[in-house]
């Protein structure tokens, strides 16, 4: 059985699906594009801007499964261009600490997003931990 986790502080799309889930120990975070929680509007016109906002959308939805960065195991990442991954990379670097996530990063057209970010986090402990 598998629990939704929903939050206003996160943004919002009027598309079929849930902004987490928990299932059992694990919470899968669905795709977060770069817009601003409030108005939807695209954080920025470069992929550091953009994957900076992308990963904090996915920790204020983490927050409201009581969870943090520091628990997320494994990222799914769509990247537009392909010229984009060496910014994407050092943001990512810079938000997640090590023992980094496991990681599979695609470059893939996503419309007007330069980034689309997906994570699935470990409720019980955090990376790193023994």
């Amino acid at each position: 059985m598998s629990q939704q986790i929903h939050t206003d502080q996160a943004p919002l799309f009027p598309l079929p699906f849930s902004q987490a889930l928990r299932a059992g120990d694990f919470v899968y975070v669905s795709g977060q594009v770069g817009v601003d929680p409030q108005t939807r509007e695209i954080v920025g016109d470069t992929i550091e801007e953009q994957t900076a906002q992308c990963l904090r959308n996915i920790e204020i939805i983490l927050q409201a499964a009581g969870l943090t960065l520091d628990h997320v195991i494994k990222v799914n990442a769509f990247v537009s261009k392909p010229e984009d991954f060496a910014g994407y990379n050092r943001i990512y670097s810079e938000m997640f600490k090590q023992p980094y996530p496991a990681r599979s990063s695609i470059q893939c057209g996503i419309g007007q997003y330069l980034v689309e970010i997906e994570a699935v986090a470990f409720a019980p402990s955090i990376r790193g931990e023994a």
